[in-house]
């Protein structure tokens, strides 16, 4: 092969020095300085085919990982632990050891089940933390609640649970039936701002038979203050052997039934209410409901 320059001609001869020179261990640049080589080209060309030496490459950062990986593979570690070692990928911990053997199982399955109950105990009272402290700071937003708030909050909670006047059923009565003490106490909280005094109230336990009803009668009576003597019969509720319970237990209290005696005037203060704050959220003054 001739060059087009005359002292490139003799391209054999040149390739020959070069080859020489480069399995002596000679670099790119140092060929080109003694054979005064300077068309980068050409001198490819005159190499062609021969590694450079070693010491001419730069060394690979994920040659070491990838020989790092493969040795804690090959001490039983799984992709997980290696990644989490090494700071890499699981594609390239992967590509890496894919011939090396599987480790075994470290642990026995029953050191496997406890470890990983220990960890969903972990993770649970980590959520009911988080969900505690969620809570406290929603109930501490709260703070005092005026005679305004209390009132229309109560009326919201009468027509979600109370009972109502239909047209086919004309029932003009005030009677609320809950089984969470915390409703219960908003609602006689709520009475008590309407000036209906305890001795209007007639109260009874609903609840099935197969709890303890003596228990059930006292707690209610106590959270209401009113003397369980004065309570109306408990309606029992019989029990199907073929049905599972889960209110069972002693937080299981059954309901307590709360009418007002004579309460048709207070029924329709109720309802109008109601009636009233449906209209206020569809009003489109936006300041009409502050």
């Amino acid at each position: 092969m001739a060059h087009t320059h005359g002292k490139y001609a003799d391209f054999e001869g040149l390739r020959r020095q070069a080859v020489a020179l480069r399995r002596a261990g000679h670099s790119l640049r140092q060929i080109r300085d003694q054979l005064k080589i300077f068309n980068n080209d050409l001198l490819n060309q005159l190499v062609k085919g021969e590694p450079p030496p070693a010491w001419t490459k730069r060394p690979n950062a994920r040659d070491d990982l990838r020989e790092r990986a493969r040795g804690l593979r090959l001490q039983g570690w799984t992709y997980n632990e290696i990644q989490a070692e090494l700071g890499c990928s699981k594609s390239s911990i992967s590509l890496w050891v894919r011939d090396l053997p599987h480790p075994g199982p470290k642990r026995t399955p029953e050191e496997q089940q406890a470890r990983m109950n220990a960890g969903l105990a972990r993770l649970r009272a980590s959520q009911d933390r988080e969900r505690a402290a969620t809570k406290q700071e929603a109930a501490a937003a709260i703070g005092h609640l005026s005679d305004r708030e209390l009132f229309l909050l109560g009326v919201g909670l009468y027509w979600a649970e109370g009972t109502k006047d239909k047209p086919h059923v004309r029932r003009e009565s005030v009677e609320f039936v809950n089984s969470d003490p915390g409703i219960i106490r908003v609602f006689l909280a709520w009475l008590d701002l309407l000036e209906v005094t305890r001795d209007r109230l007639h109260c009874r336990v609903m609840i099935h038979q197969s709890a303890d009803v003596g228990a059930a009668e006292h707690y209610w009576s106590d959270l209401v203050g009113i003397d369980k003597a004065r309570f109306g019969q408990t309606i029992l509720k019989k029990h199907n052997p073929t049905t599972v319970r889960k209110n069972t237990g002693a937080a299981y209290r059954g309901c307590l039934g709360i009418k007002v005696r004579q309460g048709a005037e207070l029924y329709r203060r109720i309802e109008g209410a109601w009636y009233g704050i449906v209209g206020a959220v569809s009003d489109p003054d936006p300041g009409n409901r502050t």
